[in-house]
């Protein structure tokens, strides 16, 4: 008896202390200033001049309750905290049952946030699991909870919160998933949103589809167990696909998203930044994007394509610093959000033979240096053989020089020099260069017969076009918190990878597939657009019978375009004039204000006239163009290759 009663004074004394604690929690909690609810969880894009990108995810308005589908909040609340309406910020019951399922499992299976907690944690903490951050949250959730009601609480939060794709806050959702007012939503609609906040990048519908209605029905589920929904209406949802809008607002188009996709994909791998705070908002992302670059590359596309199932990917680079400028993965993002430029693989055709002859010259050859152009079988070890052609199986019958090649892109030469040369060496020099992919050592990898991304390939061309720095590609100059905090910045990790000397020679030997003079038993292959170029241009094009490739580049551009079917049809010639016609325009746009610089001459490289076709003495001065070599090659050039014929 003595035990019970002493029991319960102690009890009654803890008791006590515990209302006494609580009452002057409540009490400072109350008399604290009221927490600033607006302008939080957003992010900021901003491009190269620090303007807010038009269809950034800066936008955000806050609107009020009273302008939200029912439906919508009902959802919120039965899958995220169905006791709103009924605690002080905290579900007890709901705490012990997540600890006793969590003891039980020995893991964290549950959680038990309410959405007051949830909203503070969004706003004003970060994520990491410590004990000070649990207090934290706990005395902030008090002070929202004793100074706002519950409306203006799930007001604020469903204002705040991610909903995938850049988009934070309802307002913001609802008219980019379904081009609807908040109030507008149908029931199946406010289901699939209120299911996205559990994890945005996968619960979204543009991302996944089908994940988002798996996730939805986990929503429509709790809807049901808490009288929101009959089971009728529960069998009935989702028999049929939602259409999915797909546009942030009536930007006049929306490929630009497939760059805002990009810096989100750059801003997820980034390790300085925690996916938490990703999640909850409240940053400033300033990227490389030029706005007027990306708006005239944008509108080339819709005025040059003329099949709408064709599509392209696109992407401008300053070689100074390897800061990608504009990107487009796509011809309609609302149709399609696969982002060609970042996640498509195709064949690169003969854009892949300036890695090729920079090997060729770093091991040797000149840009006199020859071979035979004329069909021809290679014979390789247990009766393999390998018979490559020419476009239209045009030959010259004669031996050409390194640069007549390169000008007709001549698919025996390129193949002669890669044997030659040992197939590892290409490899080897597409991986200094920065690219990534795996490539098969193989006769026909000179052609280009291997499939590469575009960021893969653009960071090797990067490579030559600064000239032989290596860079990492990047879309994010600066991250801030709203505060102006610095919480990440770019660093150049610049890397001097190639000869110098020979990545000029390469460079100037790239811009004769614009140069007249090698007119004789076919033209240049980028000859139909050569009177219009204002700029000297490194230039080289890439065919194959599903793909067609334009890329070119000086000191301060270097612009990628590819152009093909996603189901990998058969191209047709049309295609190649509509893609140099992309480049052109875009390129020389963006050089307008640009004086046409071209890359310093090394004092090792000297330039003499030549025949353009063979590389030897000028028989007529109409057919003759410098020839670029490092001091004291000139004359000993094509021996090397001639013992090789033999």
């Amino acid at each position: 008896m003595k035990l019970i009663k002493t029991f319960f004074k102690i009890s009654l004394f803890i008791s006590i202390v515990c209302f006494i604690f609580l009452v002057g929690l409540y009490t400072y909690a109350y008399l604290s200033p009221p927490l600033e609810l607006s302008k939080v969880g957003k992010i900021y894009l901003y491009d190269n001049q620090n303007n807010i990108i038009e269809t950034g995810s800066a936008a955000t308005e806050w609107i009020s309750i009273n302008d939200m589908s029912k439906d919508f909040k009902n959802a919120i609340i039965s899958v995220e905290d169905k006791n709103f309406y009924k605690h002080n910020g905290f579900d007890y019951a709901r705490i012990l049952k997540a600890m006793f399922l969590n003891i039980k499992k020995k893991a964290i299976v549950q959680g038990a946030s309410t959405i007051s907690q949830q909203y503070i944690k969004n706003m004003y903490l970060d994520f990491d699991k410590t004990w000070k951050r649990k207090i934290d949250e706990a005395f902030l959730t008090l002070e929202l909870e004793v100074h706002y009601d519950k409306d203006y609480i799930l007001e604020g939060y469903l204002n705040s919160i991610n909903y995938g794709q850049g988009q934070f806050g309802i307002k913001e959702a609802s008219k980019y998933y379904f081009n609807k007012k908040p109030y507008e939503l149908s029931l199946e609609e406010s289901i699939m949103l209120a299911g996205i906040p559990k994890n945005p990048n996968n619960f979204n519908p543009i991302s996944n589809y089908d994940n988002a209605v798996k996730r939805a029905k986990v929503v429509a589920y709790t809807m049901l167990q808490n009288d929101y929904i009959d089971k009728d209406t529960y069998d009935n949802l989702f028999l049929n696909k939602l259409e999915i809008y797909g546009k942030k607002n009536d930007y006049d188009s929306d490929m630009i998203m497939y760059y805002e996709d990009a810096v989100y994909n750059e801003l997820n791998n980034l390790k300085e930044i925690p996916k938490s705070l990703i999640e909850s908002g409240g940053l400033k992302i300033y990227t490389t994007l030029d706005s007027k670059s990306q708006e005239t590359l944008e509108k080339n596309i819709k005025d040059n394509i003329i099949d709408e199932n064709l599509q392209t990917a696109s992407v401008i680079i300053n070689p100074i610093n390897g800061a990608v400028i504009s990107l487009v993965g796509g011809t309609n993002y609302s149709k399609s959000q696969y982002n060609r430029a970042l996640m498509s693989k195709r064949q690169v055709g003969s854009t892949m033979k300036p890695f090729l002859y920079y090997a060729a010259l770093d091991n040797g050859f000149t840009s006199a240096s020859t071979f035979l152009s004329d069909e021809t079988t290679f014979n390789f070890e247990h009766n393999q053989k390998y018979s490559p052609a020419n476009y239209n199986n045009i030959y010259a019958h004669k031996d050409i020089s390194m640069a007549a090649a390169i000008a007709y892109s001549d698919n025996i030469y390129a193949v002669k020099t890669h044997i030659f040369l040992g197939e590892d060496t290409l490899v080897n020099t597409a991986k200094s260069c920065g690219i990534n992919e795996d490539l098969e050592e193989n006769p026909s990898l000179a052609l280009g017969t291997s499939e590469l991304n575009m960021i893969d390939f653009a960071t090797g061309y990067t490579t030559l076009a600064s000239n032989g720095y290596k860079k990492d590609l990047y879309f994010i100059e600066k991250i801030e918190d709203l505060k102006g905090n610095v919480l990440y910045e770019h660093k150049d990790n610049s890397k001097l990878v190639l000869n110098q000397n020979n990545v000029y020679i390469l460079n100037e030997l790239l811009t004769n597939t614009t140069n007249a003079s090698f007119n004789d038993y076919t033209t240049p292959t980028a000859l139909s657009i050569s009177k219009k170029l204002k700029h000297k241009y490194a230039l080289k094009t890439g065919t194959t019978k599903t793909d067609y490739w334009t890329v070119g580049y000086n000191k301060d551009a270097l612009m990628l375009i590819w152009m093909g079917y996603d189901d990998s049809k058969e191209i047709d010639q049309s295609v190649s004039t509509q893609a140099k016609n992309i480049w052109l325009n875009t390129i020389e746009s963006y050089e307008n204000n640009v004086e046409n610089e071209w890359y310093k001459q090394p004092p090792n490289v000297i330039a003499t006239i030549r025949d353009s076709v063979t590389g030897g003495e000028v028989n007529d001065k109409n057919k003759s163009t410098l020839y670029y070599f490092i001091k004291g090659s000139e004359n000993a050039s094509q021996a090397v290759i001639a013992e090789f014929e033999e």
